[in-house]
């Protein structure tokens, strides 16, 4: 049996490797736990000077409208990865939609994501936009849910169609969430 040495994989974080790069994310879900891997990889992406946009649609809208966006809950129900904070127990199934589960697993996950020192999904979308990042809302779902750019967070740039956003992220690696 041969041994070879394979050479170490070594990330390049040279502003010059980054330039041109684009990262477009679709935000479809406004669950607490969905709304955080959206935000966490653009902010990640700006860090690393890569041109970053977020598209808002669906229930990813929450993280977006201003009567929604500082009251966004984790639901248990359907998730079947849930665990406790200690360990590596699971919550069964059947608990899930027990009364004052949702709003027990939603102080939970807040106090978690706190503990981390990660801000809220507003102060952390204030924060994307400060970085340069490009906040997009859905067409389709502003108008299926009757929402105007009076109704969105502040720097929501524009609602547009998804063939635009299409468009401007053209070449972009580009995330479902």
């Amino acid at each position: 049996m041969s041994t070879q040495t394979v050479p170490a994989v070594v990330p390049n974080f040279d502003d010059e490797a980054n330039a041109g790069r684009k990262l477009a994310i679709i935000c479809s879900k406004g669950n607490l736990d969905m709304a955080y891997p959206g935000l966490i990889l653009a902010n990640a992406a700006l860090g690393e000077g890569v041109e970053t946009h977020l598209f808002f649609t669906f229930w990813g809208f929450d993280m977006i409208l201003k009567s929604r966006m500082n009251d966004l809950k984790f639901s248990p129900v359907g998730n079947t990865a849930m665990h406790m904070p200690v360990g590596d127990m699971r919550v069964p199934a059947s608990l899930a939609p027990v009364p004052g589960m949702q709003a027990m697993a939603t102080k939970m996950m807040k106090h978690q994501i706190a503990g981390l020192g990660v801000p809220e999904v507003p102060e952390f979308l204030e924060q994307i936009v400060a970085a340069g990042g490009h906040l997009w809302a859905c067409r389709m779902s502003a108008d299926m849910m009757h929402v105007d750019e009076s109704d969105l967070y502040d720097d929501v740039e524009a609602i547009i169609n998804a063939s635009t956003f299409i468009e401007m992220t053209n070449g972009a690696q580009l995330l479902f969430i």
